[in-house]
């Protein structure tokens, strides 16, 4: 299910997205009575791409599990149960890149509940899935994978109403010579690497992993999933937001609210990521130990796990960046910039995987730490071009933010390090007493926090105002 998922975050959540929503925006401000033509034209190109892909990757599953999984193929019983899920899941991207699609109009008309609301339909399906199907069939994993299937369905379906109350539902029509078209198109292609550099980093270390002992590919899998939490609620959010925002600018030429917007987003990621950096970090085995540890997965997995996650964590915050940084070169139609940082980023990332992970013998810890460096690396690269052709300049007030920052930081840390527990007192506790535990912890460090950021004079409420 990795590959359709990663599948999925370059083609429909990042590049498309960040594609079409500029052009869309552009239509709207400039030329109103051509919107429903670049939407209809966009949806009938975009099928059919969509189908073409699902249909070959449907007949070549062996060939995509081969190149993303290599590891895989030495062992029968691995490589024919990942061919079958493959086959299962791989229709999701055809759905789910619908979904972007409804959800990227959606947007741009600042109509943003119903596309954040659509993939908790996914989760709950997947819940269903596993809780009620699961436990009949012999081989479980093929009920989350139905799951998938089914979770992807029901995202098209409930974008529907909203669309037709708008008057935008899409109808198919097919013009490759459209203008707004070959726009999407010019920037979406490069956006495809420009828009997804982090997932290509962890497909890599996904390839890299089933080459190493049993077991990384899940550990690697478990950090990344506790890793999207702050990424999918916070950051992508944030960029889903102002990238229509920063589109509207750029089409006005207001430079000064651009630059402002940006600097905005930049102190809310570190306000956010900054705090789920620590939690992360310093409570990485109770976290897995508390949602993974049962039935196959043990206590050394739960270790295992920790290290890799402690590895991305590092990384967090650039993570978080590049999805705010990234769409303000698409939100000007420049996606050739952030696609060549993307590249370099890309190829450090699989040096730098090789080096940590088999040169120097760090296994997935090491192809953890490649990563957050590679986005590192991404991030001052984008932050440099942006303020050298003078389109980002931090506004006043960055010192004391950095210092209220830093306090509120060292007030977390100094309470998570004497109210921790380790791992071997909190396997001594119920199921009921371990979720008891990580909410407290979790509801209090966020309480203390606000709290310590309050004393500093800094508000979140006035902040997001």
């Amino acid at each position: 299910m990795k590959i359709p998922s990663v599948f999925r975050r370059l083609f429909a959540e990042g590049a498309f997205n960040q594609a079409f929503v500029p052009v869309l925006t552009e239509y709207k401000e400039k030329e109103k009575a051509s919107v429903e033509s670049l939407i209809n034209n966009t949806f009938g190109a975009l099928s059919l791409v969509l189908l073409l892909v699902t249909t070959l990757a449907l007949l070549f599953a062996p060939i995509f599990v081969m190149l993303f999984a290599p590891g895989f193929y030495a062992e029968p019983l691995k490589k024919e149960l990942a061919i079958d899920i493959l086959q299962i899941t791989f229709p999701y991207l055809f759905f789910v890149s619908l979904v972007a699609f409804s959800g990227s109009i959606l947007n741009s008309y600042q109509k943003f509940s119903l596309p954040a609301l659509t993939p908790l339909f996914y989760n709950l399906s997947l819940i269903v899935a596993a809780l009620w199907f699961a436990p009949q069939l012999e081989v479980p994993i093929y009920a989350i994978a139905w799951g998938v299937f089914a979770a992807g369905i029901i995202q098209v379906l409930i974008q529907i109403p909203a669309l037709i109350a708008m008057g935008l539902l899409p109808r198919f029509k097919l013009n490759t010579q459209h203008p707004g078209v070959r726009k999407v198109l010019f920037l979406m292609i490069p956006g495809i690497i420009a828009g997804g550099v982090s997932q290509i980093n962890m497909l890599i270390d996904t390839i890299l992993a089933s080459l190493l002992p049993t077991g990384s590919p899940s550990w690697l899998y478990v950090s990344d999933r506790l890793m999207q939490l702050p990424l999918g609620i916070f950051a992508i959010a944030i960029g889903t937001v102002i990238l229509p925002r920063l589109s509207s600018l750029f089409v006005t030429e207001n430079k000064l609210a651009f630059s402002n917007t940006l600097d905005w987003s930049i102190r809310l990621i570190l306000l956010i990521g900054v705090p789920a950096v620590i939690g992360l970090t310093m409570l990485a085995e109770p976290i897995i130990l508390i949602l993974f540890e049962r039935g196959a997965f043990s206590a050394n997995d739960s270790l295992q796990a920790s290290y890799s996650l402690i590895a991305l964590s590092f990384g967090l915050v650039a993570f978080m960046m590049i999805k705010i940084l990234t769409p303000s070169f698409f939100a000007r139609q420049e996606p050739k910039k952030p696609m060549y940082v993307a590249l370099a980023s890309m190829i450090l990332n699989a040096l730098l995987a090789w080096f940590l992970g088999f040169n120097l013998g760090y296994g997935h810890i090491g192809l953890a730490l490649a990563s957050s460096i590679s986005a590192f690396f991404t991030v001052i690269t984008l932050l440099l071009m942006l303020y050298s052709r003078n389109i980002y300049q931090p506004s006043n007030g960055w010192f004391l933010f950095w210092i209220r920052l830093g306090f509120a930081s060292f007030f977390l840390s100094v309470f998570l390090y004497y109210l921790g527990q380790d791992a071997a007192s909190l396997r001594a506790l119920t199921d009921f007493g371990k979720i008891f535990y990580i909410l407290k912890i979790v509801i209090l460090s966020i309480g203390l926090y606000l709290l310590a950021l309050r004393l500093t004079g800094l508000k979140i409420k006035d902040f997001l105002n």
